[in-house]
Formats: structure tokens, C-alpha cells, sequence
């Protein structure tokens, strides 16, 4: 083996032994922290569309490919709108027949109210957007705030509070909350504009994300907002979702101005799954009354606690021992190529063997102990069972590289670990997007490539245990590199701290979630919160993994169950404690 490489597995042995539109200006807009929004854009969605899924209704989200458009290379804005609906709905919910979702969804007219907000000292804005329903009642006035899971666009939580708000008549205020899919081809200059459309850096028009840093790799590929923004966005996830809650109380004054639309009159309830999960905890620590409840679901939240560790931490250790670990169980979740998976975990087995950091040998023997490593560690069965899924989808190395960037706030082409994102041509080398392809990402793209066309490229693949090499260098930023300590103070600035006082705060979590572990995440957070006198709830749901999406898979559809439904019965209950403060917040999920 390389010496290279043989350093990389030394490194990560340290983990072994730790074990209809038109643009309107925003007039009220101001430039004060927090506070920044730029020109609106709003549009109309009433009968063969709506504000919900777009027109597409049930039958329309669960169809098996997208909504066309008439012009592959120059879709319009409809058009993309569209397809970011069908798409975000189909990478959240379970849209089986009988599934989380249900058989019927209604079509919900109203407006949107789309714009480019920016933090104060952030380099790249984020995105705001508004759902405004026909049927909102201004004397009875109600805004939920919902910041997009993972990291998708604008609309990635239209899933998670949609269904629950809008048929109700409260408004929804999204956030990408610094992430989302405005990527950017360094090749051709180009970026998304405010409606989605591509274009470029013009004066008098502002890009969603537009990186100034150059690049010197050829081809140069794609940049995107989580990993190339240099802004941490992980970090502002709070601001960025109480910024929302600003934009949408703005707007409603403007639409209602015979009526108070202040946090003092409507009431604001935050909502998000995963990454949004965590923002909106991180919302909740702020004492200003801005927000009037909170539900968290499955979140990504690092804890000032005991037992708290970062998705960095774990998930570049996952990336590393989890492939050979999982020949050692039983009965896993089958991923898509469940042979490819097992020899690749029979490699990683090898790699480590070799260097003396497993046992020689046996293969069962260095499994087991790999396995070992992992639950001292503090994975449990159920997250280690359901880790076949992240490891099995590549996402732990996926998530990884991209948060790498993000943490050391690495501008594009400055990768500690080389990697790099672009479309691959037939003989598996990088090149230049194609308009087709380009025109499709923000309405298509889940917000961490691959996908969509686009690969995620590592320099220093092996051949033995092709991964390795990169991976081995993801988890050395965590635990020792010369680059760990830009990785590791971006990591430091995502830390949580207790929900406000009073605040009515409920956390959802799937017992077996593979990918956010309720170990390392919900369960900190609420013995951290209940340890500063806060009466935080924790529902943990039995049978339910990280990806309600998944469950379309039969495999994954016989052993687990939908987690949004119980969000959407946490959103119940606290709007019936806010109705009624003497109706205490229910301590479990009910059945």
C-alpha cells in the first residue's frame, strides 16, 4: 500500500482507539443585522396550479419521472417551479399508495412572494419565499416558518409544512438557509437567478449564489451554495430561518395593511426535518419572542452536552468503518447493489487489516471488530442496522466532502482533500455541462451533488479500495491535520445551546435513524435543555429511519414507518397548547 495512503489509515486509526410573475421592490426593506431583502418576486397560483404541488396533486408528485418542459436548454419559470414541487415532494415524503403522504392532497390557490435575502456579514444571500393562501384569514393571522431539510432549495421543506399549514390558511415562510441548488458552472460563467432561470453576473442583477474566487482546475466544474459559499452556513442556520420569519411578517403587512402583522399578532410556529430540524433549534435560543413554538424533526443538532458529536465527527468515522462493519449484521436494509456493497466492505476489511489496524485473517473476526469500534463509539444497533442505507447510497462520503468545504469555508478549487464536482464525459473524465444539463439543476438537484448529472470527483482513488484514499483524508480533518482546525472551529460555531424559556419545544426523532443518530443528536439536545429547567418533549418514533423518501423501496417499506406524520401530530399539539396553555405539550407520540 502507498505511504500516502498508509498515513491517512494511521490517522483514522485514532478513531479506533477512541472508539404569472412580476418583480416588485421590497419597500419596507431594510439593511439593519439580519434584515436584508432584495427586490420581490410574486406570482399567482390559482386553478391548474397551486400553491401546494404545483397542479400535479397525488397522482401528478407520484409519477415516476418529471414534468416536462417544452425547451430543454430554456425552461421558464413555471415550468422549473414545477419540477422543484414534484421534485422536493418525492425526495421527502412517502408518497406510496397509503403512505405518509395519503391518498389526497388539496389543491391550494394562493401567491407566492419570492426574494433574496442576505445576513449581515455574509458573503452569499440565501433564499426567501412566501406561500400566501387564498383562505389566510388577517384577523386570525397565522405563519409557519420552514427551512428546507439537508441541503435543498428554497423549497425543500414544502413537504414538511405544507400539507399541515396551508389547507389550514397560515402562511409558510421558506429559507435554502444558505445551501440549496443555485449552483454555479465555473466553466461558462453562470449561475440562477431569482426565478430560477440561468443566468450571469449583470449589473442591476443579483445571482443566487456566484462565487468571485478563481479557479484553476480544467475543467472547472460546478460550485454550489453549502459547500462554496465561504460563508459556514451551518452556523447561521438560526438567523437564517428567523430572517425568514421577517420576510414573511413584511410581507403580510404589505398585503394587509389594515391589519398588525408583528410577532406580537401573528402567531409563528418553526418547523423542519433534519438540517432544518437543527435550524430551527437553533432559532429557539434566541429570547426576542419572534417565534411562538417549535417542532424539530429527526434534527441535525450538536448539543453543548455530554454524548453530543457532530454529523462531521460520525459520519466520517461511518464513512470509514462502516462498510466493513456491516458484514458483521444481520438481516440489513438492502441497499440498491447489495453484492458491490459487501465486497466493498471485504476491501475496506483488507485496507485495515494490512496496516494493523483490524485483525489478519478472518474476515468475520475483523467485521466483528470493526463493528466493536463502532459501538463503543456510541452507535447503537438500530443506527447501526440502518447505516446499510447512508453506506450503501454513499452518503456519509457525499455529505462528508461537501461539509468539509463548508466548515473550513474553502472557496471552489481549494478542497483540503482535492475533491471536486463536475459532469463526467463517456470515458469517466471531468467536463463542461451542457445547457440541457445546466438548466435543469436548480429545479432538479437535492443541493449535495452527485446527482443531476453532476459527480463528485476524488484525485486519489485507489485500486484496491478505490474510496479510501479520500475518505481516509475527511476523517484526518476531523482528528488530526494540518487543515483540522479550520474544519473543526467551522464544526465549533454550529454548537447548540438551550431553546428560550418558555418556549414551547417539541423533538422528533426515528429510533432508527441511520444517518442522524438519535444518540448523537435529540437525545443531548433534550436532556441539555431539560437540564436548564426547558420541558422539551422527546417523541421517539419505533421503526422509523432518516428518509421517509425511501420507503418507496419494498425492502425499506416492510421494516419501517413514516416519521412526517408524527411531525405533523407534534404541529397539532402544540397548536393546541398555544390555543390552550393549560393543555400540557404531550410527552410521546401518539399512536
Amino acid at each position: 500500500m502507498n505511504p500516502s495512503l498508509s498515513r491517512l489509515l494511521i490517522a483514522a486509526a485514532t478513531a479506533l482507539g477512541l472508539a404569472g410573475c412580476a418583480a416588485t421592490p421590497m419597500t419596507s426593506a431594510t439593511n439593519t443585522a439580519d434584515r436584508t431583502f432584495g427586490p420581490i418576486r410574486q406570482s399567482i397560483h390559482r386553478g391548474a396550479d397551486d400553491l401546494l404541488t404545483a397542479g400535479l396533486g397525488i397522482d401528478g408528485l407520484r409519477a415516476m419521472t418529471p414534468p416536462a418542459v417544452e425547451n430543454p436548454a430554456s425552461p421558464s419559470p413555471e415550468e422549473l417551479r414545477r419540477r422543484a414541487i414534484w421534485s422536493n415532494w418525492r425526495g421527502i415524503a412517502d408518497l406510496r399508495p397509503g403512505g405518509g403522504a395519503g391518498d389526497s392532497l388539496p389543491s391550494v390557490p394562493g401567491r407566492e412572494f419570492a426574494a433574496l435575502a442576505r445576513l449581515d456579514g455574509a458573503r452569499q444571500p440565501h433564499r426567501v419565499l412566501l406561500q400566501l393562501p387564498d383562505a389566510f384569514d388577517p384577523a386570525h393571522p397565522c405563519l409557519v416558518v420552514a427551512p428546507a431539510s439537508g441541503s435543498r432549495g428554497v423549497y425543500g421543506a414544502i413537504a414538511v409544512a405544507g400539507p399541515w399549514a396551508l389547507p389550514r390558511g397560515c402562511a409558510v415562510a421558506y429559507t435554502d438557509k444558505g445551501a440549496g441548488t443555485d449552483y454555479f458552472d465555473l466553466d461558462a460563467g453562470l449561475g440562477v437567478r431569482l426565478d430560477g432561470t440561468v443566468g450571469r453576473v449583470e449589473a442591476g442583477e443579483e445571482l443566487a449564489f456566484a462565487p468571485d474566487a478563481e479557479v484553476s482546475l480544467e475543467p472547472r466544474g460546478i460550485a454550489f451554495k453549502h459547500a462554496h459559499s465561504m460563508d459556514n452556513p451551518e452556523a447561521d442556520w438560526g438567523r437564517h430561518v428567523r430572517q425568514a420569519v421577517r420576510y414573511g411578517l413584511e410581507v403580510l403587512a404589505g398585503q394587509f395593511p389594515g391589519h398588525r402583522m408583528d410577532a406580537g399578532h401573528v402567531r409563528v410556529i418553526a418547523v423542519g426535518i433534519s438540517n432544518g430540524g437543527g435550524a430551527v433549534l437553533r432559532a429557539a435560543e434566541v429570547e426576542d419572542g419572534l417565534i411562538d413554538a417549535v417542532v424539530a424533526g429527526e434534527p441535525n443538532v450538536y448539543a453543548r452536552a455530554e454524548g453530543a458529536r457532530s454529523l462531521y465527527d460520525y459520519a466520517t468515522l461511518a464513512a470509514v468503518l462502516m462498510p466493513c462493519a456491516l458484514l458483521a449484521i444481520e438481516d440489513w436494509p438492502q441497499p440498491p447493489s447489495p453484492d458491490a456493497l459487501r465486497a466493498a466492505g471485504a476491501a475496506r476489511c483488507k485496507s485495515y487489516a494490512d496496516n494493523d489496524m483490524l485483525p489478519r485473517g478472518d474476515l468475520d473476526v475483523q467485521a466483528r471488530e470493526a463493528l466493536a469500534t463502532l459501538k463503543r463509539y456510541g452507535f447503537d444497533d438500530h443506527a447501526l442496522r440502518s447505516g446499510a442505507i447512508s453506506t450503501g447510497f454513499d452518503l456519509w462520503r457525499a455529505v462528508a466532502a461537501t461539509y468539509a468545504s463548508a466548515y473550513g469555508r474553502h472557496a471552489p478549487g481549494e478542497h483540503p482533500c482535492g475533491f471536486s464536482w463536475a459532469p463526467l464525459g463517456p470515458a469517466g473524465a471531468p467536463r463542461a455541462a451542457s445547457a440541457e444539463e445546466r438548466a435543469l439543476w436548480w429545479s432538479d438537484g437535492s443541493g449535495i451533488p452527485p446527482g443531476n448529472g453532476i459527480a463528485l470527483i476524488d484525485p486519489g482513488r485507489a485500486d484496491e479500495d478505490p474510496d479510501l484514499p479520500g475518505i481516509g483524508c475527511l476523517n484526518m480533518l476531523w482528528r488530526d491535520h494540518v487543515a483540522s482546525e479550520r474544519v473543526s472551529a467551522g464544526v465549533e460555531e454550529t454548537r447548540a445551546s438551550p431553546p428560550r424559556a418558555g418556549l414551547p419545544v417539541i423533538v422528533v426523532h426515528g429510533r432508527d435513524d441511520g444517518l442522524i443518530p438519535l444518540a448523537f443528536s435529540s437525545r443531548p439536545y433534550v436532556e441539555m435543555a431539560r437540564a436548564a429547567g426547558r420541558e422539551v418533549p422527546l417523541w421517539i418514533v419505533p421503526d422509523a429511519q432518516h428518509f421517509d423518501a425511501f420507503l418507496a423501496f419494498p425492502d425499506y417499506g416492510r421494516r419501517f414507518v413514516p416519521l412526517l406524520p408524527k411531525v405533523h401530530a407534534a404541529l397539532d399539539a402544540v397548536m393546541v397548547h398555544l390555543d390552550d396553555p393549560r393543555v400540557p405539550l404531550p410527552g410521546e407520540a401518539p399512536h
